[in-house]
């Protein structure tokens, strides 16, 4: 039998119900699956946008190992520069690799598990979104093209994107380069979990940990009235018993770092 890595992927944590609901159902996760790394992309954690060192606490006392994120990650950063500081204090935090290099942080990470080296990547798409400086097109070849002399047990990408076209379209670009594709930023699953003809695990959109009685983790409420008046009113986080979790769970093979099987779960729990 090949030598496997088993990977947990989370999709958007949104605010402390997401918070909460992750933290919640990781021991399951781990009694029932084994997983060898646990990733979440954690851009909307702290209330919605950004990160604070609270909210990363949290998850890694929650059993996160790996923090990928997307265009809000700096927001908590421009409002307070000594929230800068947790980049260097979260060593497995890291931003999109074709975000502006001006701001803190890593883009990219090797991590050590058990089975060993994995690398983690984290892009943001071009179309409908402002925030790419740099092309992921061009970007990650050449993040690639750096790490082929290492060996490693699998390459993650985090793909934050708007169009369902462009993560499609890049995943399959890719497949066979990279062990998985996993699309995040929408809040919304995708029904199209599958493994590439050349290996690469793909979801087009993982979806969010968050409020389930929500429009994308907001009061309901706010998002209609935005979208009946045209006015710009503050969003905030729904508080409902009810959190949706929308996770994948991979199984790679180390030696080929191609993957063996992907499943796309979700689930409502109360808490």
């Amino acid at each position: 039998m090949a030598k496997q890595l088993k990977v947990v992927f989370f999709g958007d944590i949104v605010g402390r119900p997401g918070r909460r609901g992750v933290a919640s159902i990781i021991p399951k996760i781990k009694e029932e699956f084994r997983p060898d790394l646990i990733i979440a992309n954690v851009e909307n954690s702290a209330h919605g946008k950004g990160v604070t060192d609270s909210t990363l606490a949290d998850m890694v006392k929650a059993g996160v190992d790996v923090f990928t994120s997307g265009e809000h990650i700096h927001d908590k950063v421009r409002e307070d520069a000594e929230v800068a500081a947790i980049f260097e204090k979260y060593p497995t935090l890291i931003k999109p690799a074709n975000y502006s290099r001006d701001l803190p942080g890593r883009s990219e990470l090797v991590i050590e598990t058990l089975k060993g080296k994995v690398l983690v990547l984290n892009l943001v798409g071009q179309v409908f979104f402002r925030f790419s400086e740099f092309s992921p097109w061009t970007v990650l070849p050449q993040i690639l093209e750096r790490y082929e002399g290492e060996k490693l047990s699998a390459i993650i990408l985090d793909f934050h994107a708007e169009a369902t076209s462009e993560k499609v379209a890049l995943g399959r670009h890719f497949d066979g380069q990279l062990s998985a594709v996993l699309g995040t930023h929408t809040h919304i699953p995708t029904a199209d979990a599958t493994i590439l003809p050349k290996g690469t695990g793909y979801v087009t959109d993982v979806g969010m940990n968050g409020p389930y009685d929500s429009v994308l983790g907001m009061k309901s409420e706010v998002s209609i009235n935005r979208f009946l008046t045209g006015e710009k009113l503050t969003y905030e986080i729904a508080e409902t018993p009810e959190i949706w979790l929308n996770y994948v769970m991979l199984t790679i093979d180390i030696e080929t770092k191609k993957t063996l099987s992907i499943q796309h779960e979700h689930e409502i729990i109360k808490l």
